[in-house]
């Protein structure tokens, strides 16, 4: 496959040597620095796109794959109050677009996990849920998409978790109310992503734990998320690469 990288930060250099080394072209690399180099691309110079570029140039990047019906998959988080403006947009263009929080194969074990630990803390209430993140100092956006997908998990199952609330290191601290669940958001060093979720009672501690060691299951989940994408249409996600798991 033709793919083109919108986004050529460390991830996007991963991604191009994973793809490279199962097969496949790049047919474009596009950062901050050659923007303007996305217009010389015709139509059929690329099969597919990954997106790993910022919060501030996703939203512009996946219209523009769409609208020339690039399939594209896109791993940029902090961006998703535009989420139904891309899906409808993607339905009205009978497109393919694929949204993860994260690619990486562990990860969505790890999701999977979080559902079924919620499941059973319904029913023990003197628990107290919160989550820790901790990612490397260059990630823009706090919480991390993976831990609001974690949120979103544990809230599908504990009906009085309503909404999770954030606060980072440095930050005037957030006050926690019953209803929300805690995300503390850290930033150190060159660690590419370690989640935690606790429950916590007065006599001891549940904790779940997924550390990523480097960026390559990240990669190696993109590139294969854009290998089953071509020639389908519609909008994906990881529970539909890998099955429901129910």
């Amino acid at each position: 496959m033709n793919i083109l990288l919108l986004g050529y930060g460390k991830m996007g250099k991963t991604i191009e040597q994973i793809a490279l080394e199962r097969g496949h072209q790049i047919a474009g690399r596009i950062d901050v620095n050659n923007q303007t180099d996305l217009a010389n691309l015709e139509p059929d110079d690329v099969d597919v796109v990954i997106e790993f570029s910022s919060p501030e140039s996703a939203v512009t990047n996946i219209k523009y794959c769409l609208e020339r019906s690039w399939p594209i998959v896109c791993g940029t988080t902090g961006w998703l109050g535009h989420r139904t403006e891309i899906e409808q947009l993607c339905e009205e263009r009978k497109g393919a677009f694929f949204y993860a929080s994260n690619y990486s194969i562990g990860v969505n074990l790890f999701f999977r996990l979080n559902k079924v630990l919620a499941k059973f803390m319904r029913d023990y209430p003197s628990y107290h849920v919160s989550m820790t993140e901790i990612h490397h100092t260059e990630k823009k956006d706090a919480p991390s998409g993976t831990a609001i997908t974690l949120a979103e998990g544990v809230m599908e199952h504990l009906p009085n978790k309503r909404r999770w609330v954030t606060n980072e290191a440095g930050n005037e601290p957030v006050e926690v109310s019953d209803d929300a669940i805690e995300i503390e958001a850290l930033r150190e060093g060159a660690v590419p992503g370690i989640h935690t979720v606790r429950y916590e009672s007065d006599v001891d501690r549940i904790e779940i734990k997924h550390v990523a060691n480097s960026r390559q299951g990240f990669a190696l989940g993109a590139v294969i998320a854009a290998e089953w994408l071509a020639g389908r249409q519609g909008v994906f996600g990881m529970d539909d690469l890998l099955g429901s798991g129910e």
